[in-house]
């Protein structure tokens, strides 16, 4: 009885320990708080923001898109724009030199692109002119028939047209076309075919094509029945004059205000060849 007395402390002793070391092994796990922040929402704007009803579902804004201008032109624009520009040109040449206003009309298209072509561009040459000999102004270098060909430049494309009537009428092998009625735009584009002014087989049609397509031959109709006169000079002021150098027939034609029919009619001359020393008469000599 003393025996079981002194093992029942002991037991309770022995107990108590297995039951703290137990106790011991277990981890205290301790959660941290996380911080809190804020949360910033940033709304869209008014013209941003989506009109959203009861009916219809949320939409996403969509990008705006931008249309950039239109910066070009079509060719039909392109060509009505050049004729606006140089038809007067055109008909003044024709009241000057009897070069039909449809014709010169049809060939600054045709040889420039309607003002396009790299030879205008560059040059203000709007009919393909080149240098040739005797040619003393500015020139620029194009692929042509040959490599690197020379071509005539000008500092304006009004020029470029002056040029081209004092090239025509200035050679003989185009003064058959001078001969033809005015109106007849297909007998002068076949003409100048004729006469070597282009070596495409095509030339005189593409010419026609463009003067029909476009109604030029109005405006050869306009400067025939055109009551624009030419104010002839005072034969009180002056009565002729002495060519000097640098002078043409249309430069002479412009300082006193006569055309320059009528000075090679004054003075018999079948072309625009000027001598240096030469005496022109400003009006119809008398008797």
């Amino acid at each position: 009885m003393f025996k079981i007395s002194l093992r029942l402390p002991t037991l309770v002793i022995i107990v108590l320990l297995l039951f703290a070391s137990c106790k011991a092994k277990k981890k205290t796990v301790s959660r941290s708080k996380k911080p809190r922040t804020e949360r910033v929402v940033i709304a869209p704007s008014k013209e941003e923001r989506p009109v959203i009803t009861e009916s219809s579902p949320e939409v996403t804004p969509e990008p705006k898109v931008i249309t950039k201008p239109k910066t070009t032109s079509s060719y039909e624009e392109t060509v009505t724009n050049y004729i606006a520009e140089f038809r007067q040109i055109a008909q003044e040449e024709m009241l000057q030199y009897g070069i039909p206003a449809s014709i010169t009309l049809a060939q600054g298209i045709l040889e420039s692109g309607a003002g396009r072509g790299e030879l205008s561009n560059r040059a203000n040459n709007h009919f393909g002119i080149k240098c040739h000999s005797g040619w003393e102004g500015e020139r620029v270098y194009h692929d042509d028939d040959r490599s690197q060909e020379c071509f005539r430049k000008y500092i304006d494309p009004k020029y470029s047209y002056r040029d081209h009537s004092l090239f025509l009428t200035g050679r003989s092998r185009y003064q058959d076309l001078f001969k033809l009625n005015k109106e007849d735009y297909k007998g002068w584009a076949y003409g100048l075919k004729k006469a070597g002014y282009a070596t495409d087989p095509k030339y005189p049609n593409k010419l026609i094509g463009i003067i029909e397509r476009y109604d030029l031959q109005k405006y050869d109709n306009q400067t025939i029945g055109s009551s624009a006169k030419i104010t002839q000079v005072d034969d009180s002021k002056i009565s002729t004059y002495i060519v000097k150098k640098g002078d043409t027939l249309y430069s002479i034609s412009r300082k006193f205000n006569v055309s320059v029919n009528s000075l090679k009619e004054y003075n018999g001359l079948e072309d625009n060849t000027l001598s240096i020393g030469q005496k022109l008469y400003l009006h119809a000599v008398k008797n």
